[in-house]
């Protein structure tokens, strides 16, 4: 019989992990896994900060405490870049988002019967978990959950099922219902008397022919880098204020000084208006159409120093030699990373390259082509924007020579 373990790590699924290789399912480090099966908790094993959870897809780590959410966070992206022979010079405390501050999120709604349930799913389920509470939803996302219901449960569709997008923009929340089909002069009211009770910045259905807009009183627009951008519907957006705030401002710190920019895989410009100024023009690159057309119109409109470029990087990426007329590059690829895009970084002479990721994985194999380019990875920054989640963020700085 296998003798008491301690819990020695969490590891990158959420699993407590002990020093011999065994995993157990919502164990926090200092947990004692018992000779029969139980966990006896140790001192960063807490109570859970909503009802809903194991059982809510949201959240993985409710069980664990501030240090060892940051530890994890931490530990994620430090891991990954051992796993690839690679050590940072420098490791700068993580971030980790607050509770109640994620500004967007997808949730799902069904027909059961004559009810509606809405929510997150469960982990690894297609069955929805009916949302009463929820720890890490901004209040005002949070608060259009009951009405979203109880406007669904009024279609009296017993096939229903909605996917729900929701994000906070300057003007408000923006609401994109995704599979919900409006039939008739009741339904159409019962959609705008919605959006004008509860004040929406946006509302917009998509049938199944893309978002059609609704409700759209003014222009709806996201402030990024002091620059109001039109954010389209769907459009993406880093997953809280701060977790943004804190991976733009590594960015601006680590390129003050550069005269000229390539930000790569740019979206709506979330780096490019943070590093824009005076003394920096900053060439924002992206394939998505809608967001290079929003970045492109709010650089023009506030005399921002941004030339937007309308290119699909994987399967035309910068060429060393384009890229050798920057100060520096930017890139933040989605999480599969840029294998094409980075081997031509690689083979260029830019002095400095800011690599963010979502997904630690992924950048490890690109920083390791990095590192084969004569790059050194000089610092990290990791970044818990989704709270209780196995989702990890960084910044990254690579230095040539």
């Amino acid at each position: 019989m296998t003798g008491p373990a301690l819990i020695v790590r969490v590891a990158a699924k959420g699993e407590g992990a002990t020093a011999d290789g065994r995993y157990v399912a919502l164990a926090a480090p200092g947990d004692v896994l018992e000779s029969d099966g139980t966990l006896t908790r140790g001192p960063e094993h807490v109570d859970p900060a909503c009802r809903h959870f194991p059982a809510c897809g949201g959240c993985q780590l409710q069980h664990l405490s501030e240090k060892a959410l940051v530890d994890y966070v931490q530990d994620r992206v430090a891991g990954a870049a051992r796993g690839q022979g690679l050590e940072a010079e420098s490791i700068l405390p993580a971030h980790l988002s607050p509770p109640h501050t994620r500004r967007r999120a997808t949730l799902h709604a069904q027909a059961i019967g004559r009810r509606v349930v809405l929510g997150f799913r469960e982990q690894g389920s297609h069955r929805i978990v009916d949302m009463r509470e929820c720890a890490v939803l901004a209040p005002q996302l949070f608060a259009l959950v009951a009405p979203l219901r109880k406007l669904l449960e009024g279609w009296n569709d017993r096939k229903l099922a909605v996917d729900i997008e929701l994000a906070l923009a300057d003007q408000g929340v923006a609401v994109g219902l995704q599979g919900l089909v409006a039939e008739g002069l009741r339904q159409t009211e019962a959609l705008l008397d919605f959006a004008r009770d509860n004040g929406l910045a946006r509302l917009t259905l998509d049938s199944g022919y893309g978002a059609e807009t609704v409700w759209e009183p003014e222009p709806v627009t996201i402030t990024l880098g002091g620059t109001p951008v039109a954010l389209p519907p769907g459009g993406f957006l880093q997953a809280t204020q701060d977790g943004e705030a804190a991976l733009a401002s590594a960015a601006c710190a680590w390129l003050a000084d550069a005269p000229t920019v390539a930000d790569l895989f740019s979206g709506l410009g979330t780096f490019a208006f943070a590093l824009a100024g005076p003394g920096t023009k900053v060439l924002a690159a992206e394939a998505a159409r809608d967001a290079h057309l929003a970045c492109q119109s709010a650089a023009r409109m506030n005399g921002r120093p941004v030339h937007a470029l309308h290119r699909d990087l994987f399967r035309n990426p910068l060429r060393a030699e384009e890229l050798d007329r920057f100060g520096a590059v930017l890139l933040d690829p989605p999480r599969a990373g840029a294998r094409e895009q980075v081997a031509q970084i690689a083979e260029s002479r830019v002095p400095r390259v800011v690599y963010v990721s979502c997904n630690p994985a992924s950048w490890a194999r690109d920083a390791a082509t990095l590192i084969a380019g004569g790059y050194r990875l000089a610092e990290l920054r990791p970044v818990g924007q989704f709270r209780w989640s196995t989702h990890v963020e960084l910044a990254s700085l690579f230095l040539k020579g």
